[in-house]
C-alpha cells in the first residue's frame, strides 16, 4: 500500500545536514511503489537545497522560511510543522534523531495525540506493515515495534540509514509554504559557539575521541591532527570532560551524545559502561590504551596496547602517507 510521507530535512551554519538525504531514503522505505515523499525545509534562505533534495529521493520540496526560523527554536518549528502536517495530511512523519529533532518530536506527538518511535536504525516492511527497530538498553538489545493505528511518526538516527545515490535526472516540484508566527516565546538574537568543530559529532563517519589517558588539554592536539587527516571530529569521554580537558559539548555517553561512525578511535579511554553506550554500535572500533585489561578491549575491533602518545604520532604519519599517495 503506497503512503505519503513528510521528512524533516535538517540545515545548520548555512549547509543541508547528511540526515537530511537519510531521512528521504527512509521515507522511501515506507512509502513504497506508487507512493511520494515530502521533504520539508525550515529556516531562513534555505530553498536553494531543494534541488539537492531531489535528487537524493524526494518527490516534492516544501519550503518555510522566515527570519525568526534562521535558528531553530522548539515554539517556531512546532508551528510550521503543525500546519504543514495539517495541510498534507501524511501518513508517515520522520524527523532526524538530533538534538532539535528529539526536542521537536515529543512535543509534537504529544499535540497531535500521536505515537512516536524515537531513535530508529531501521525500517522493514511486513506486508503492509512498517516495522522499526530501535536500540534498548544503552545499546545491548534491539527492539521492533510497529504503528497499529493514526500516523506513523519516528525519529531516525544519524548514520544508520543509508543515503539514496544521487540521480542528477531526477526532478520534483519545490513549493513554498506560507508561514505565519504567532505568540513566540523565545526569539534567538545571537548564536555564540564554544567549539568551531569541523564536523558535526553526529554525522561525523571517523571519530578520535580521548579519554582521562590524555592527561591534558594540549594531549588532545594529536587527536585534532589525526581527526583532519581522517576528514573526522574529535569526541571525549565524561572523564575528560570532567577534568576539563575538553568542553562538554564532545562528549559521548550515555549522558552525553550517542553516535555511530564508520571508524571510532578511542584513544586513552578505558571503556566504562557509560560511554561504551554512546559508541558501541559504532562500525569499526579502534581502541589506544596502555592497559591491556582495559574494558575498551571487549568491544574494540581492533586493539594497541601501549602509550598513546608514541602510538599516535606513528598512526598519524602512517596515514599521511596513504593520503599521499592516494
Amino acid at each position: 500500500m503506497s503512503k505519503k510521507v513528510l521528512v524533516l530535512a535538517e540545515a545548520r551554519d548555512g549547509e543541508l545536514r547528511n540526515v537530511s538525504f537519510e531521512v528521504i531514503a527512509a521515507g522511501k522505505k515506507i512509502a513504497g511503489d506508487g507512493g511520494e515523499v515530502y521533504a520539508l525545509l525550515v529556516g531562513d534562505g534555505v530553498g536553494s537545497f531543494s534541488d539537492a533534495l531531489i535528487k537524493q529521493g524526494a518527490d516534492q520540496v516544501l519550503v518555510a522560511e522566515h527570519a525568526d526560523l534562521k535558528t531553530y527554536t522548539t515554539d517556531a518549528y512546532k508551528q510550521v510543522l503543525l500546519q504543514v502536517i495539517e495541510e498534507q495530511s501524511p501518513d508517515a512523519l520522520l524527523i532526524p534523531h538530533t538534538s532539535s529533532g528529539k526536542d521537536l518530536a515529543p512535543r509534537l506527538a504529544a499535540k497531535l495525540s500521536s505515537g512516536l518511535v524515537s531513535d530508529i536504525i531501521d525500517i522493514e516492511l511486513a506486508g503492509d506493515e512498517v516495522v522499526f527497530t530501535r536500540p534498548i538498553y544503552s545499546g545491548k538489545a534491539f527492539e521492533k515495534k510497529s504503528v497499529t493505528g493514526g500516523m506513523l511518526f519516528a525519529t531516525v538516527r544519524p548514520n544508520n540509514i543509508a543515503a539514496l545515490d544521487e540521480d542528477a535526472s531526477r526532478s520534483g516540484d519545490t513549493k513554498d509554504v506560507s508561514v505565519e508566527l504567532k505568540d513566540l516565546r523565545s526569539i534567538i538574537k545571537d548564536v555564540v559557539k564554544k567549539t568551531s568543530g569541523k564536523v558535526d559529532l553526529a554525522e561525523a563517519k571517523v571519530i578520535v575521541a580521548g579519554g582521562r589517558g590524555v592527561k591534558s588539554a594540549e594531549g588532545f592536539e594529536p587527536l585534532e591532527e589525526l581527526a583532519d587527516i581522517l576528514g573526522g571530529a574529535v569526541g571525549a569521554s565524561r572523564g575528560a570532560c570532567d577534568a576539563e580537558y575538553c568542553d562538554y559539548s564532545l562528549q559521548i555517553g550515555q549522558t552525553g551524545k550517542v553516535v555511530t561512525p564508520e571508524l571510532y578511535i578511542a584513544v586513552g579511554i578505558s571503556g566504562a559502561i557509560q560511554h561504551l553506550a554512546g559508541m558501541s554500535n559504532s562500525k569499526v572500533i579502534v581502541a589506544i590504551n596502555k592497559d591491556a585489561e582495559a574494558p575498551i578491549f571487549d568491544v574494540a575491533d581492533y586493539g594497541l596496547v601501549g602509550d598513546l602518545f608514541d602510538i599516535l604520532p606513528i598512526l598519524t604519519d602512517e596515514f599521511k602517507k596513504v593520503k599521499a599517495g592516494a
